[in-house]
């Protein structure tokens, strides 16, 4: 099988939460995350992506998280930087920094809101990518931007040199056949439970929201459909399935996973506005998936 462009990003990547302590970022318990992932062998930490609440960070706060991260990472691991943005200025000046700071790559969302054409589209990743000489992941996740990015742009954008991945969220494996079928780009699924579905067509490993929790359970899913292993894989996708469709169904991530760090003693489960937490019902039906699925120290609540 020839290597696709952005291999090396293949397995598991976290997208991880940014933990918050009486209003601020609590940068001592992200290092703490950090090295939870480092010591579980996680290939990629993603920080200031969506789980990481990159929308009601500051600017400066962003810029720190990302070089915080790159620090205590040390080369340890690689780190895939979120520094996309709506407009086109400010992901380039995000993306540079994080460059600058030594950033392995970058993800990329789709602009939001303002709904760009596909040329939009197109001429925004561009820039984008020749720009910078780090690795460009395409963030495909219209739920969250309102505006999908259509297989022959992701086509188009195969041709640049600097696009070398797709992180795909929208939940539809034909567009994720498609992809690893006409172009050469790594695929990274977008959504946790749908990793080894997507594994099975093409895909190389998840960015991950659940491995936040069980970082080791999801390499040793994507470790198993990688190597061909489909009945230990299929075993892995149920056994995580439950805990995986609560995170993204109880509420807007990353509203449940962070009520999940605290339940496992792991985050202070702190929000920004406009994210607030889960009521009771929602906080009691997702403790008992923890609990369900053998975080025992779930219950002290």
């Amino acid at each position: 099988m020839t290597q696709r462009r952005g291999s090396d990003f293949a397995g598991l990547s976290v997208a991880i939460i940014t933990p918050f302590a009486n209003g601020g970022v609590d940068y001592d318990r992200l290092k703490q995350q950090i090295e939870f992932q480092i010591e579980a062998g996680t290939r990629c930490i993603v920080p200031v992506g969506t789980t990481g609440e990159s929308p009601t960070l500051t600017h400066d706060e962003h810029e720190r998280v990302i070089a915080e991260t790159i620090q205590c990472v040390a080369g340890r691991a690689k780190v895939m930087a979120g520094t996309g943005s709506n407009s086109t200025a400010e992901a380039l000046r995000l993306t540079k920094r994080a460059a600058d700071e030594g950033a392995d790559a970058t993800l990329q969302v789709a602009p939001y809101y303002n709904k760009p054409t596909q040329e939009g589209l197109y001429q925004h990743f561009k820039a984008v990518a020749e720009a910078v000489d780090i690795p460009v992941c395409v963030y495909n996740i219209p739920g969250r931007t309102g505006k999908e990015i259509d297989v022959s742009t992701i086509q188009r954008l195969a041709e640049l040199p600097g696009i070398t991945m797709v992180k795909e969220a929208t939940g539809k494996l034909d567009q994720c056949s498609a992809i690893v079928g006409t172009t050469d780009l790594t695929v990274l699924s977008g959504d946790d439970s749908l990793t080894l579905p997507m594994m099975s067509v093409g895909a190389e490993g998840v960015v991950s929201v659940v491995g936040n929790l069980v970082p080791g359970d999801m390499i040793k899913l994507v470790r198993a459909a990688s190597s061909g292993d489909y009945e230990l894989a299929r075993k892995m996708h149920h056994q995580l399935f439950a805990l995986c469709s609560n995170m993204l169904g109880l509420a807007t991530n990353p509203i449940p996973v962070k009520a999940a760090m605290r339940m496992v003693g792991r985050d202070t489960g702190e929000l920004r506005l406009p994210m607030t937490p889960l009521d009771e019902a929602a906080e009691s039906q997702l403790q008992q998936t923890i609990l369900a699925y053998g975080l025992a120290s779930a219950a002290a609540v």
